[in-house]
């Protein structure tokens, strides 16, 4: 029995690994645009606006895709879609690295954010379904510190990689990267009774299977729920500033405003995206061992929002202090992803995929707002500067007005955060009546 106990244990981890070798990718998509800014505006020669639609391209599809995404785990599972994604996200990948103008870029930018949208959602059911629930903050906190990966090689590993081979380059070989996924997620997670059981007649507790009517009620159900709201509030606030700035802005900012070389800017993102893996591990598994989820919350919110107070002064610092900012500020940043288990703990247990995604939704429209709000907020305030090759030069007060929308955003998820329900690291639904 012992052995058997064993086989499927590794065979979990090794399904559930395979899904965050997507991640993996799915992080380093997002994030992309933020190494590669400088020669997205050569190539396209387009203003801080059209930048920010190109890379919000992604979190618009994302966010509308979160909550069909949740349905279809909950329902299907998530093998199919999984496969569907690495398809769709590795047409996505060719045809941005192939394009020839702005429009066809767009195109592929929203393909590949259609593709990657399924992969989060998919992870948190199998971890929620094939995982004793008490792990399950760490479990995310381990595989968002593997995925993360993704997020450190879109920083100066990319910008240098791009400066030797091109950019186009990297993106048409990360289309047959996603294929590959698409298709080991399809073949590892085939003929698995937890996830077969989502998509078969009865679940797990033999409760019948969701219809369309049960879907939609189950869809309301969360929506209803006062306590999802706070939770997502969180997710918009922190995780969608966190998004914006990291995934675009940060790397012109720091060249504008402190002076610094392409590759240091690189390197601070890069540390920003590492100390946030980490952050992961160490928030989820400091709130499991406190079986606290609130306190957690407030404490690193708060002091995530503090430090947008920093940026906004445009002071200059020393290096390793600029560096140990980034560094703090990705610590605490990881605190949103207690939002996932907040929602999953709030919500019926049979919702889990819905409830994710809907708090997911969160920080991603946010992102999908801020990322081309912050750029036409600083072509109002461009005062006509050119570049040696044509392109405009944003100075400090530009970026000034940028950042303001950036921190009021954090500080709207630190506010948010006191109105969260404690859940004692635990599902303290309870149905009405």
């Amino acid at each position: 029995m012992s052995d058997l106990a064993a086989q499927e244990r590794r065979r979990r981890t090794l399904a559930l690994a395979i899904v965050v070798a997507a991640y993996v990718l799915s992080f380093f998509q997002r994030f992309a645009p933020a190494g590669i800014a400088p020669d997205l505006i050569a190539a396209f020669n387009t203003t801080a606006s059209s930048l920010g639609v190109l890379a919000a391209t992604y979190f618009y599809v994302y966010t509308l895709m979160q909550v069909p995404t949740g349905i279809l785990v909950d329902t299907l599972g998530p093998r199919l879609i999984l496969l569907l994604g690495g398809v769709v996200g590795g047409v996505g990948s060719l045809l941005f690295g192939m394009a020839v103008n702005l429009d066809l870029a767009l195109l592929g930018r929203t393909l590949i954010g259609l593709g990657v949208s399924v992969t989060f959602i998919a992870m948190l059911k199998i971890i929620a379904v094939s995982f004793d629930e008490r792990r399950f903050a760490s479990l995310v906190g381990v595989s968002m510190l593997v995925g993360n990966l993704g997020s450190v090689l879109a920083g100066a590993p990319l910008a240098w990689l791009a400066q030797i081979t091109g950019w186009r380059v990297i993106f048409v070989g990360l289309s047959a990267v996603s294929l590959a996924l698409g298709l080991g997620c399809w073949w590892l997670l085939g003929d698995r009774r937890e996830h077969a059981e989502s998509s078969s007649a009865t679940s797990r507790d033999g409760k019948p299977r969701f219809d369309r009517t049960v879907v939609l009620s189950g869809l309301l159900t969360v929506l209803k729920n006062r306590d999802t709201w706070p939770v997502a509030g969180v997710n918009f606030g922190i995780c969608g500033s966190f998004f914006a700035f990291a995934g675009l802005w940060a790397t012109p900012f720091l060249t504008a405003v402190h002076g610094m070389t392409r590759a240091v800017a690189a390197n601070h993102v890069s540390l920003y995206f590492a100390a946030f893996a980490v952050g992961c591990v160490l928030i989820s598994t400091l709130s499991d061992r406190l079986r606290r989820r609130k306190p957690v919350l407030v404490a690193s919110s708060h002091l995530y929002a503090l430090i947008w107070l920093v940026w906004l002064s445009a002071t200059t610092l020393p290096l390793t202090l600029s560096y140990a900012l980034f560094a703090l500020m990705g610590l605490v940043t990881a605190s949103f992803t207690l939002t996932w288990a907040c929602a999953k703990e709030v919500n019926p247990p049979l919702l889990s995929g819905m409830s994710t995604s809907v708090t997911n939704m969160g920080g991603f429209l946010a992102a999908a707002i801020l990322q081309p709000l912050v750029g036409w907020v600083m072509d109002q305030a461009w005062q006509g500067g050119l570049t040696a090759s044509g392109a405009r030069l944003y100075t400090p007060d530009d970026f000034h007005a940028g950042l303001l929308l950036l921190a009021a955003t954090a500080s709207f998820g630190a506010l948010a955060s006191w109105r969260i329900r404690e859940t004692g690291c635990r599902n303290v639904w309870r149905p009405a009546g």
